[in-house]
């Protein structure tokens, strides 16, 4: 049975970070590279053309860098989710991409696993931001009074429910979730989705602030 790939096309204006990135995924099975771009504008004419299902994107490129080229991919409506690269530890840029809509964050200089992960989680409809990063972003959130008070339903969560938060938190997926505490994947999805529910938020990055705001830690 044929694995149905993920279709990837990679942005960014230096050659080699381009290549470097082609070959480290393309040694997964369910990962295929569809094109390369070398900045924003060509970014946007091949997204249009390959209908990729992910676009990474560098931040800084000329003629048109990727926050221009995200802003114009999702003031369009396109249907491609795009996950950031930048050298950059960065709140501020890490703030405004999210923003704008980008569905992931990570590093250039994170592990390569970290970067297919990231890729798998934003296929499958999640968000990710790199966990060293998540921090920083709910301190900036925070600082510009992006976040609403509500009602704290921590006590609404059985104990596996506040368990598993505290590990979406910590950037798992599901399968590492489940690994971690020696249940079924199916049962952990399970447990996400009665999270999701009971805190009110939409996806695993809405969870991961709202953990680190209500200072929601391992038992």
């Amino acid at each position: 049975m044929q694995v149905k790939k993920i279709r990837i096309l990679i942005v960014d204006d230096h050659s080699l970070m381009r290549q470097g990135l082609k070959q480290i995924l393309e040694i997964e099975d369910d990962i295929e590279v569809v094109g390369l771009a070398v900045d924003g504008e060509d970014a946007l004419e091949q997204c249009l053309r390959l209908k990729p299902h992910i676009i990474l994107m560098d931040i800084n490129m000329p003629n048109m860098n990727g926050i221009q080229a995200l802003r114009r991919i999702k003031d369009m409506g396109i249907d491609t989710k795009v996950i950031m690269l930048t050298i950059h530890n960065d709140r501020e840029y890490l703030f405004e991409t999210v923003n704008i809509g980008a569905e992931g964050y990570v590093l250039k200089d994170a592990e390569s696993n970290s970067l297919i992960r990231a890729i798998r989680n934003v296929y499958s409809g999640e968000s990710y931001i790199h966990p060293s990063l998540a921090s920083e972003f709910v301190r900036e959130y925070k600082s510009r009074g992006k976040v609403v008070d509500k009602e704290h339903n921590k006590s609404k969560l059985t104990r596996r429910e506040y368990e598993v938060l505290t590990l979406i938190a910590e950037g798992l997926n599901n399968k590492e979730i489940a690994e971690n505490l020696f249940i079924s994947e199916k049962t952990v999805k399970n447990h996400v989705s009665n999270i999701f529910k009971k805190i009110e938020v939409n996806d695993r990055t809405q969870a991961a602030i709202y953990a680190f705001k209500h200072n929601i830690k391992k038992i």
